[in-house]
């Protein structure tokens, strides 16, 4: 019987569960037994796993986080790291792994795959979005929900106390989570870090909404975009406004997936598992036009995913 690995590395992503258990009882249904190693890379290095059946992983399509737990693991990102990963697959003689983890935990699965023959399927799980080779990564619509909520109440009091909101949420490097909650609640203004803003354009802003007669307003801003601490004094020495901060944090992080995240562990899951049956690896799969497909891993790491601007220029518009 050939084995399949599972580990879950990065971040967590509400749906990443959902994607351990449709690995799980698809791999078993194809004859394959399944592991799952534990808390990210260290799992590998240290070799500590459990086995994943169809009973043990009952019950947890709707849970938030990783029953396999995920840390950061500095010891990988060095060569003897990679290679007592890559002794501990030998010797569990382990056929096909699942990497169910982001950008940078695909990017350590590619130095991986130079080490080892075991053949190595990338499951896109994030809430940054930020994967090249796939339009949605699992978790993404979970944590928008998670903000879009939290941002409506915000606006209640926002309105009611006639001030002005500045909401930071996730993303360091990339905008794809402020972008689309931005838009979808409405904000004013949306700050992105692949896009320098000028401040005195959200002095201005600011300044022709309450001209218009607005009292109140939302600031959506990804935590990338610098202090938004700082940011927030000078609006309110700029434009003449009362401005609070709201950082959303890890909250967006949990949670239970929505369905939309659920269906997407599963389809990604089926893919993965197609894959490595049919010897295919060093690939990610992925959501494009609507299919689920699949590239190469090295590809998906050597190319940025491209942010659309056209949704903050969408948003400027709506709020008008």
């Amino acid at each position: 019987m050939r084995t399949i690995g599972v580990v879950t590395s990065g971040g967590d992503a509400p749906g990443m569960n959902a994607a351990i258990r449709a690995i799980t009882r698809i791999a078993h249904s194809k004859g394959f037994q399944v592991l799952g190693f534990e808390r990210g890379w260290e799992g590998l290095i240290r070799n500590t796993f459990v086995p994943l059946t169809p009973r043990s992983v009952g019950g947890i399509i709707q849970l938030g986080g990783t029953i396999l737990h995920t840390t950061r693991c500095p010891e990988f990102r060095k060569k003897e790291g990679i290679k007592k990963a890559a002794e501990t697959l030998a010797f569990n003689k382990v056929y096909g792994l699942v990497v169910i983890g982001g950008d940078g935990s695909f990017r350590g699965a590619l130095e991986l795959s130079r080490e080892t023959d075991t053949l190595i399927v990338g499951v896109p799980a994030t809430i940054d979005n930020d994967v090249y080779g796939t339009e949605e990564t699992i978790g993404f619509d979970t944590a928008v929900n998670t903000a879009v909520t939290e941002i409506d109440k915000i606006r209640d009091t926002a309105v009611s106390h006639e001030r002005v909101f500045i909401v930071e949420v996730m993303g360091r490097k990339r905008g794809f989570l402020a972008s689309t909650v931005g838009l979808t609640v409405g904000a004013e203004t949306i700050l992105v870090p692949e896009v320098p803003y000028n401040k005195e354009e959200i002095f201005q802003t600011i300044k022709e909404n309450t001209a218009k007669g607005k009292k109140s307003g939302i600031i959506v801003a990804a935590e990338g975009i610098g202090d938004t601490r700082k940011l927030a004094k000078e609006i309110e020495e700029n434009a003449n406004v009362e401005v609070r901060l709201s950082i959303l944090g890890y909250a967006q992080r949990g949670g239970s997936p929505t369905a939309r995240s659920r269906l997407l562990a599963s389809l990604f899951a089926e893919k993965a598992v197609e894959l490595l049956s049919e010897g295919q690896g060093s690939k990610i799969v992925g959501l494009q036009n609507g299919e689920i497909t699949s590239i190469e891993l090295k590809k998906c790491c050597e190319t940025e995913k491209p942010l659309n601007v056209n949704l903050l220029k969408l948003a400027k518009v709506l709020a008008t």
